[in-house]
């Protein structure tokens, strides 16, 4: 099923209605579309552009799955609040890879690093999700 971007949008806000990425600090996540008008690959200067950093910040691209890895992992010494994040998060994971394809993790900085969590949609669009981890 093809979706426009704002039902993606949308379905993405929802999906992380109080969920927070967990690093040094916990932060939300905020829903965004990127639409250039035409098509368009992503690369490192093109997120530092669109993201408003300077071009010489440093930018890591991390794998989508192994980003989320801990969070959509299921422990025995979870309780029952961590049990529902897990659920949660691997309901986000379903909806990100059933909507958009070529999911890519930027990471921009250090220290305290924008993250935006990318994929295209089926009309050459880009959506995701933007959050910051403190790692020190």
């Amino acid at each position: 099923m093809t979706l426009t971007n704002l039902e993606i949008f949308e379905r993405l806000d929802k999906a992380t209605k109080g969920l927070l990425w967990m690093s040094e600090s916990d932060y939300p996540f905020e829903a965004f579309i990127w639409e250039f008008g035409e098509n368009i690959s992503l690369n490192n200067e093109i997120v530092l552009k669109i993201t408003k950093h300077p071009l010489d910040m440093p930018v890591k691209i991390i794998e989508f799955d192994s980003f989320f890895q801990s969070s959509v992992t299921s422990e025995d010494w979870h309780d029952s609040e961590e049990a529902e994040t897990v659920k949660k998060y691997q309901e986000l994971v379903r909806i990100m890879k059933q909507y958009l394809s070529d999911l890519k993790v930027y990471k921009v900085g250090e220290i305290e690093i924008d993250v935006y969590i990318v994929g295209k949609t089926d009309v050459g669009d880009y959506a995701g999700l933007a959050t910051v981890a403190i790692e020190t």
